[in-house]
Parts: C-alpha cells; sequence; structure tokens
C-alpha cells in the first residue's frame, strides 16, 4: 500500500470515529444545541463594534401590541396567553421537558399581520440578550422580516442592548397593502407597539387561502436552523406560495416525537400535519416513537391528511458508513409505516422522501453539513410543495 493509499483510509478512520462520537454526544441531529445560548467571547465582542443601524420612531399612529387589528399567526395558543409570543401554551408548561419549553419561547413561524396604507411602518420590540449563534445571521436567530403581500422589503434586528427599533418604507402611495412581520426563529421577542403614519387606516388581515394552518413537528431543521432570515424557513416559503397559515413546531435538539407534542397538535385545527422529526432521535428510537405519534394523532383526526418526510441528505453519509446505515434504517423505517398504515385502510398518511428535498447535489444548501441555510430551505419547499398541494387540493 502506497503512502496515498495510507494517508487516506487514515483520514476515513477519524472521520467515522468522529462522526460516531458526535453521534454518542448528540450533536447529530440534536439540532442547534446552542440555541439561546450566549455567542463566544469573540463574536460578542464584534457584535458590539458592530454599527448599529440608524433608526426612529416616527410619530404618528402608534398601536400597542396587542392589538384586535394587528393579526397573529403560527402562535396557536396566542389567545390564552397574550401578549407573550410563545410556541406552546402556559397552561401545558409542567408536561413538557424544560429544553422544549425553553425553545417553545422562540416565536419561530409567528407572524403578524394587518392590512394598511400607510407609507411607513414602524416597530419596537426587544430581545431578552444579544448572544448570536456561529452558523445563523443576526437577523435570522433574533430578527425580524418586513414582507409587503408576497414582496421581502427589509429586516430589523437588535442593538446592543437587545431592542429593535426599526422604521421601513411600504409603499409609495396611499393603496391598502397586506402586511407581514414574520418574528424571530431563535430568540424569543417582546413586541411593544407598531407605529403607522399619522391618519393612516389599518385593517384585520384578510383570511388566508388555506386557513386552517399546517402544522410542522420536527428538529432543528424545522425550527428554521439556519435560515438567513425568519422568512426564509422552509414553512414560510410554502405559507407564501400556498397562501396557507402554519405553525411551527420544531424544537432544537429535541424534536423525539414524544406523546406530549402529539397531544398538543390535537388540540389545532388543522388542514395538514408534517411530521419531519427524523434529525434527532437515534434510529431505534424513532421506529419507535413515529408509529405512537401517528397513534395519538389519528385517535383525534382519523382523516386528517398526514405527511410523513425521511430524511434529506447528510455530506457525512458519503464519509462515515455508519451514518449512511443509520440514514437509510430512518427512510426504510418512514416508508414502511406509512405502506403498513396505508395497507391497513388509512388512506390519507403520505410518504414524503427526503432525498427531494435536498440530495447529494443540493448539499451546497446546507451551512455545516446539516442544517439548511436559506438556499437549502428553498429546495426544502421545492421538495415539499407537491406534496402539499395534493393533499390540500391546491392543484
Amino acid at each position: 500500500m502506497d503512502n496515498r493509499a495510507r494517508s487516506s483510509r487514515v483520514v476515513l478512520r477519524r472521520a467515522s470515529s468522529l462522526l460516531l462520537s458526535a453521534l454518542a454526544m448528540g450533536l447529530f441531529g440534536t439540532g442547534v444545541e446552542a440555541a439561546g445560548a450566549p455567542a463566544p467571547k469573540a463574536a460578542k465582542a464584534a457584535e458590539q463594534k458592530a454599527p448599529v443601524a440608524a433608526s426612529t420612531q416616527p410619530a404618528g399612529l402608534q398601536i400597542a401590541f396587542p392589538d384586535p387589528r394587528l393579526g397573529v399567526h403560527g402562535l396557536a395558543w396566542f389567545a390564552e396567553d397574550a401578549p407573550v409570543l410563545r410556541r406552546l401554551p402556559a397552561r401545558l408548561k409542567e408536561t413538557f421537558r424544560p429544553p422544549v419549553w425553553s425553545l417553545a419561547q422562540c416565536p419561530s413561524g409567528g407572524r403578524v399581520r394587518f392590512r394598511t396604507d400607510s407609507l411607513r411602518i414602524a416597530v419596537a420590540a426587544r430581545n431578552p440578550d444579544t448572544g448570536t449563534m456561529h452558523h445563523m445571521t443576526t437577523v435570522g436567530q433574533s430578527g425580524l422580516d418586513l414582507y409587503v403581500g408576497a414582496d421581502f422589503i427589509c429586516s430589523a434586528w437588535p442593538d446592543r442592548t437587545g431592542k429593535i427599533a426599526r422604521t421601513w418604507t411600504a409603499g409609495s402611495d396611499k393603496a391598502m397593502r397586506d402586511i407581514t412581520i414574520y418574528l424571530p426563529l431563535y430568540k424569543p421577542l417582546s413586541l411593544e407597539s407598531i407605529t403607522l403614519d399619522a391618519g393612516a387606516k389599518v385593517e384585520p388581515p384578510r383570511p388566508y387561502r388555506v386557513a386552517k394552518p399546517i402544522v410542522y413537528y420536527g428538529s432543528s431543521i424545522t425550527q428554521g436552523g439556519c435560515a438567513a432570515n425568519p422568512g426564509l424557513s422552509a414553512q414560510a416559503i410554502l405559507g407564501r406560495r400556498l397562501d396557507a397559515d402554519f405553525v411551527n413546531l420544531g424544537f432544537s435538539g429535541n424534536g423525539l416525537g414524544e406523546p406530549e407534542l402529539a397531544k398538543a397538535i390535537c388540540q389545532i385545527d388543522a388542514s395538514c400535519i408534517v411530521l419531519d422529526f427524523w434529525g434527532n432521535p437515534n434510529a431505534a428510537l424513532y421506529r419507535q416513537r413515529l408509529p405512537a405519534f401517528v397513534d395519538i394523532l389519528r385517535a383525534k383526526f382519523p382523516t386528517l391528511p398526514i405527511l410523513a418526510v425521511s430524511p434529506f441528505y447528510f455530506p457525512a453519509e458519503g464519509v462515515s458508513p455508519p451514518m449512511a446505515a443509520m440514514m437509510a434504517d430512518k427512510r426504510a423505517a418512514t416508508r414502511e409505516l406509512v405502506a403498513a398504515r396505508r395497507k391497513a385502510g388509512d388512506a390519507n398518511i403520505h410518504f414524503v422522501d427526503g432525498l427531494e428535498m435536498l440530495n447529494k447535489d443540493q448539499a451546497c444548501g446546507l451551512v455545516d453539513g446539516i442544517h439548511p441555510n436559506s438556499l437549502g430551505f428553498f429546495f426544502n419547499a421545492n421538495g415539499l410543495e407537491p406534496h402539499l398541494r395534493k393533499v390540500l387540493k391546491l392543484q
């Protein structure tokens, strides 16, 4: 064996060893473990030195949040917990593991919607801290996106104290417009007010074409790690394409298919449920939890469309046989579960091949070999869209 071949084998053994160690530590498939954790000192120092975008809060029609004209979407229990923007209800707090409850404070998928003819829209909000993860932008983790109709306009992000104060230009004439403000993917947020031009008209938002939300359950990938903007998770992209409401119940590192989450989902009047939690459990636990999760949902929703998504491509599969075997096992488990239930008469459960959402040729859509960047979420949305259109009858 020549030196080059020997060296290649050593590298491969080391890579496999590192991947197995990562699996044992729960790093692969556990999502963005550091969600909400303080940034490293160097990163925090850089953030302190970074210039803060100039912003002002103009005089005008100030609307304190919450307000009945400001529709809150994507946070299924907001009506009972207002003004807190979170993804699970306070009355069920003790039924969830502490990490799940902590991540539920991040309003990923949450949107504030309304109609107005104001030319300016100013927002005042606050994050609890300024920590930033190494593989996400500040905007995606902690900031806000403004969309007018389906068009992205601009973002807002916290200053060094955690305060968000930004004024956007929404248009150049007094026409009524549909406004959507996407909330942070990975940081709690207190929304204080929205200010419009003096004398501006403001109305509640128009209904979505698909008014009952699509409910997504999964891991950090579902939560939105690591989209550059809150409006660029796969769920947000699909929401605009399908004109559909949605609820994001992805929990970074903690999408383990727990029955408590299935029972919570049963409280939501959904149009469809997407199960995408393959990233966190090992193969054996996934084989156990997936059918049990579906059983709970079916007891409540006998005919509701359920999409079961299998793993997309991990580059580690190409260098680690154990990783490749684990992903293959999870893909087989998903396919087998759907086939067995359909054979037993459940005609409204459907298999989605994750490799349609991100394959080997699309690995550039991963920021760290695991989590999608904004391009990866674009790929994910493209792969999932035809399945959603079919079950929602949006051909």
